[in-house]
């Protein structure tokens, strides 16, 4: 899967991020492209996936980015409000994205 440039590599990513990770807000599950996340997951971590993927570097990407709840009265790190499962599953597009490359 070869891109034409990085910008479409990016957008390609985020899509694929977008439509297989959520956030777990009360058991409503918010895939990560409706909360309009994915690209800016996707802008970071892009970068990592030249060289080894490590869990550590994403879960810190993941950890600086603010999600605004409520109106912006509250913001909690997006680490906290994706379930296990999210995590995996990122990993995994992660890892089969690099594959692909």
């Amino acid at each position: 899967m070869a891109y034409s440039s990085t910008s479409e590599s990016i957008e390609a990513l985020a899509a694929e991020i977008g439509d297989k990770v959520y956030i777990d807000i009360a058991n409503w599950h918010l895939y990560l492209q409706d909360a309009h996340l994915h690209t800016a997951i996707a802008e970071q971590i892009h970068p990592m996936l030249s060289g080894d993927l490590d869990q550590g570097r994403v879960e810190a990407v993941l950890e600086g980015i603010s999600v605004k709840l409520g109106g912006g009265k509250q913001s909690v790190p997006l680490s906290k409000l994706i379930p296990d499962a999210g995590h995996k599953d990122l990993m995994d597009v992660l890892m089969e994205y690099q594959r692909n490359q």
